[in-house]
């Protein structure tokens, strides 16, 4: 993935525009990323993917409730609290 910096992108946006119909831009401001420019094919393709995992997830999640593999919410938050804590 290129990278242009921000001042580039506001001087040649139409040229940023189409570069990014075919690869996704990172853009950079004072050496630091600050953001991506994709086109939108690219960014429904990604929110498709997205949602895809999150249903997975939660498949997982209902699954494992119908087999009685649950945590109670004190365990659950206890358990957070410890990997938090690492």
């Amino acid at each position: 993935m290129d990278t242009i910096p921000a001042a580039d992108a506001k001087t040649n946006f139409g040229a940023l525009l189409d570069k990014a119909q075919r690869e996704p831009v990172m853009i950079s401001k004072n050496g630091r990323a600050v953001a991506v420019v994709m086109s939108a094919t690219a960014f429904e393709d990604h929110q498709s993917l997205k949602l895809e995992f999150l249903r997975q997830e939660v498949r997982k999640g209902l699954d494992d409730a119908e087999r009685g593999n649950v945590l109670l919410a004190e365990q659950a938050f206890a358990e957070l609290d410890k990997e938090l804590a690492d």
